[in-house]
């Protein structure tokens, strides 16, 4: 790695000295190696050739990686931790998604018709690779002050997500705190958007089955009007929990699906509906089982309808520490200046980051990807979504900065 990697930025007392600039050579490969995974990507679970291209990188630069025991993702620690002092954890999520990539104007499309990294898993992943290759070059040099851990997961986009399995694996052995980002394309390029407190919601699957007798359209009266049954289930339910759930919960029950009968002169035996679950507050989703199952239930009985609900837990609310928090912020003003911060709103998009926060204070923080003045609008889960790649360097000089604030803060005194 050259010299340009390690100069640091002027030091004032708003923004200290800190090396670990992205030098141009490594910035173009980083950029291809975000096109290449494009190019190939791989769902939860699946992320061989993924977990084996990452593997391969950090093992040229002299590192150690270790595979998880599911067989994709892995884990790598920068530095050589001492088994006592805790150790800063980097995350990215690796797999992708199963839609269509239906960018034409760009060469690095999926070669998949089916998937497609639309969500910008492939952007996290060269952000955290990139961050370990620098600050692997600052511990040969002597100017990382604390080890630090990468983590790639796999299987984010799977409920109940690929966190769980990964701190069964020990990935959290030792770490003391845990950082990430996420790709947000209404914040421009060159910018980080924080939050303290929740940032993400809860998000759960729910599948519910109503069963009556069945019957002729003609004498509804003489059976249980099952498809009015599923009508009313999905209409009164989510108002329901309107009145029986704290407003400022941000409990959302939204439907996905509803399938019911075949013929139009025949009332069904069989009704099913599908949806996600979704919840701001942390207490609120832990209630959110039995209070949903009363209302379905509730509900269903008032039309003769049998219900049989599956509720899946998929992840709970990602909620910022403030302190990690601060510690970003202060990272990023000291690599690019205050101006590169912003405030960012809370989503009810759904992160298995969360899981981790259970066990470790963490932070995830919004990595900007839309290009500035670029009129399209480009979102997450769409086919289209894309990202202005400079948002490559921001996240990787994030990444390093926070590593050295916090290696610095815990690095005992002499």
């Amino acid at each position: 790695m050259s010299r340009e990697s390690q100069t640091a930025l002027p030091g004032t007392p708003d923004r200290p000295e800190l090396p670990g600039t992205l030098p141009d050579h490594l910035r173009a490969e980083l950029i291809a190696f975000r096109r290449d995974l494009h190019m190939h990507p791989e769902l939860g679970h699946q992320e061989f050739r993924t977990t084996a291209a990452i593997k391969a990188r950090l093992e040229k630069a002299g590192l150690r990686p270790r595979v998880l025991n599911t067989g994709t993702g892995l884990i790598c620690d920068v530095g050589t931790w001492d088994g006592v002092a805790p150790v800063l954890a980097l995350r990215a999520d690796i797999d992708a998604l199963p839609i269509p990539d239906t960018k034409t104007h760009v060469p690095y499309r999926s070669t998949f018709p089916d998937r497609a990294h639309a969500c910008g898993h492939d952007v996290h992943t060269v952000t955290v690779l990139g961050a370990g290759l620098v600050l692997a070059e600052l511990d040969r040099q002597g100017l990382l002050p604390r080890p630090v851990r990468l983590l790639f997961q796999p299987a984010e986009e799977v409920l109940p997500g690929g966190a769980s399995d990964a701190i069964e694996d020990g990935v959290l052995d030792g770490v003391g705190r845990i950082i990430a980002v996420h790709c947000d394309p209404r914040v421009d390029a060159g910018k980080i958007g924080l939050r303290p407190g929740p940032i993400t919601s809860a998000c759960d699957r729910l599948e519910v089955t109503l069963a009556g007798p069945g019957g002729h359209t003609a004498r509804p009266h003489l059976t249980t009007d099952l498809v009015t049954a599923a009508a009313r289930v999905a209409v009164d339910v989510p108002a329901v929990l309107a009145r029986r759930m704290d407003a400022r919960s941000g409990m959302s029950v939204t439907w996905g699906r509803i399938e019911a009968g075949h013929a139009c002169n025949v009332i069904p035996m069989h009704a099913e509906l599908s949806g996600t679950v979704r919840c701001l507050d942390l207490n609120a989703w832990h209630d959110a089982p039995d209070q949903i199952h009363a209302a379905i239930d509730e509900v269903a009985a008032l039309h003769g309808a049998k219900s049989e609900i599956t509720y899946v837990r998929g992840v709970p609310p990602v909620v910022n520490d403030p302190v990690v928090t601060e510690l970003l912020r202060e990272a990023m003003a000291a690599r690019r200046g205050p101006e590169a911060i912003e405030d960012t709103e809370q989503s009810l998009g759904g992160e298995d980051f969360s899981w981790y926060l259970e066990h470790v204070p963490g932070a995830m923080a919004r990595l900007g990807v839309h290009k500035p003045g670029d009129p399209a609008k480009r979102d997450l889960h769409r086919g289209d979504f894309d990202v202005d790649e400079s948002a490559i360097t921001v996240g990787v000089e994030f990444f390093t900065a926070a590593a050295l604030l916090d290696g610095r803060r815990a690095r005992p005194s002499r």
